[in-house]
């Protein structure tokens, strides 16, 4: 009988059992797949002789985590490693807009785009030096921020105050427009806010581009030597040092309440597991309140709420098994981790258009990872372990392409949709395709198949946009980790902060439990890992 069961063992999950697991608890985590890390895995899959990432590749939401920074997930045997370059955004007549490891040469690279545009990176990047370790506290502290944010007022006011707020609540697309003069500026900006849902014209989309671009520039966008599942890997060991237990292949059917309270769960197979003081459900919201939890239990507003809720974009992605580097036109590209493909910032703008149409985009914004270039040991020397994602609507109404895509995702549909983002990397790197030794597709449904958190490949467990951050994530009125259910707690990417790999959800719901029990010095203890 254990003192808490973690429903899920992806990033969140996985944190949250190991700060209730140092803080002394007995933890038990149940995770449906064969095996751990949700969005966080790795194989073999494409080639037996190259490492592809399933889901997420890159951490730099990790690498300035406060959380995972204090986990020491070196003594575990995790390692980083970084490409030449962060990102690179190229442009069909062969210019290069590119995020380098060192400010100075992101600053020279920009100032070749446009005279003056150098100094206004500079200048963005001297506001992150003096806002940005605050600004990160206060997004990964349980809402609301008190303490980080009374730092970050301060902070503000000496930085320019309602100024810097209004530059921050910007769409990206007008703040490219009023900080350069040139393209590069505004291409690194508005492609790093299509990280997320929101589209270059939308309110708050500008702090989102900020936010990627400057922890890009100052840590740079990590992976884990061989393999994303090396970071999984390491939570999982540490979790069993401290004694946690991890049982995977165990789906969890439903929550038992017993007099408002939370007392364990039950699983597919029929077995009742008994949680003496909480239950941490690294799930979605609709998952957790229409199908873990009886109705019963739940506020009619809540519920009333959820058929309000919005998931983000959905993912389709292929990964690739090159026998040489990409051909990238630009040349400068072929240092970078991460490349963003597409015609400038209208080629943004059309590309979230569409979607928001409903339509399949004809020229789709893809995300490409160059995961050999960043980590010599995803494939052998000389070729490129690689991957690209790009977002459809969740919804399909038509098909801006010629394939008459339905969302079906039958294989005509899969092969489809795959050719066409081919054809998109081949606008600017041509001679890709005669490289591609391999390929695997992971179509929406195949994603949320693997993990059912990516509902048809929704990747941040519902929308970045700001209607349903801080306190309205993951409905009106939360913004926390606990639920209407006593000792029972959203420890998943659907409650504030939200998405990416950084684990603050799990930290804030682990803290949660441990303070609503009243084990104030432990939750002190966990507060400082």
């Amino acid at each position: 009988m254990p003192d808490a069961v973690v429903i899920g063992a992806g990033p969140n999950g996985l944190v949250a059992a190991n700060l209730l697991a140092y803080a002394g608890w007995s933890v038990e985590v149940l995770e449906a797949q064969p095996e751990p890390g949700g969005a966080v895995r790795s194989d073999r899959g494409v080639h037996p002789e190259y490492v592809s990432d399933l889901f997420s590749s890159f951490y730099p939401l990790a690498a300035v985590s406060p959380v995972l920074a204090r986990f020491d997930l070196a003594a575990e045997g995790l390692r980083w490693s970084h490409a030449p370059s962060v990102v690179a955004h190229p442009l069909r007549d062969g210019r290069c807009a590119l995020l380098e490891r060192r400010v100075q040469e992101t600053v020279s690279g920009l100032e070749a785009f446009a005279s003056g545009d150098g100094a206004a990176w500079l200048n963005m990047y001297g506001m992150w030096s003096r806002v940005g370790s605050d600004l990160v506290q206060a997004l990964f502290t349980p809402f609301p921020p008190v303490r980080p944010a009374l730092r970050l007022a301060a902070k503000f006011r000496a930085a320019g105050g309602l100024r810097l707020a209004r530059t921050l609540a910007l769409p990206v697309r007008r703040l490219g427009d009023e900080e350069f003069r040139g393209d590069g500026g505004r291409l690194l900006l508005a492609g790093n806010a299509l990280h997320a849902d929101v589209a270059p014209e939308a309110a708050g989309s500008g702090a989102f581009g900020w936010l990627m671009s400057m922890v890009g520039q100052s840590h740079g966008f990590p992976v884990p030597v061989g393999g994303a599942g090396a970071l999984t890997a390491a939570l999982v060991s540490r979790l069993e040092r401290s004694g946690g237990v991890l049982r995977c292949g165990e789906r969890v059917a439903s929550v038992a309440v017993r007099g408002g309270r939370a007392v364990g769960v039950r699983t597919a197979g029929g077995e009742s597991v008994i949680a003496r003081r909480a239950v941490l459900a690294d799930t979605s919201a609709p998952v957790l309140y229409r199908e873990l939890v009886d109705e019963e239990h739940l506020p009619g507003r809540l519920l009333r709420d959820l058929e309000r809720f919005q998931w983000d974009f959905a993912t389709f992605k292929v990964d690739w098994a090159l026998t040489g580097p990409v051909p990238w036109t630009a040349a400068q590209a072929a240092g970078a981790g991460t490349v963003h493909v597409a015609d400038g910032v209208d080629g943004l703008t059309r590309f979230a258009s569409q979607i928001a149409m409903g339509q399949v985009p004809d020229e789709p914004f893809a995300l490409f990872g160059q995961m050999t270039t960043a980590d010599p040991s995803r494939s052998p020397a000389g070729t490129e372990s690689a991957w690209s994602y790009t977002h459809v609507p969740q919804h399909i109404t038509s098909d801006a392409g010629p394939d008459r895509i339905t969302g079906r995702w039958d294989a005509a549909e899969q092969e489809a949709m795959a050719d066409r983002i081919e054809a998109q990397v081949e606008r600017f790197a041509p001679g890709f395709r005669t490289r591609i030794l391999a390929r695997r597709i992971l179509a929406p449904t195949t994603l949320q198949a693997m993990d059912e958190n990516l509902h048809n490949g929704a990747i941040n467990n519902g929308t970045t946009a700001l209607h349903q951050q801080a306190i309205f994530r993951p409905v009106p009125g939360t913004g926390r980790p606990e639920t209407p259910v006593k000792g029972l707690y959203l420890a998943s990417a659907a409650a504030h902060p939200g998405g990416g790999v950084h684990g603050a959800p799990g930290a804030n719901a682990a803290r949660a439990a441990l303070g609503h029990c009243g084990l104030r010095t432990l939750l002190h203890r966990a507060q400082r890992i």
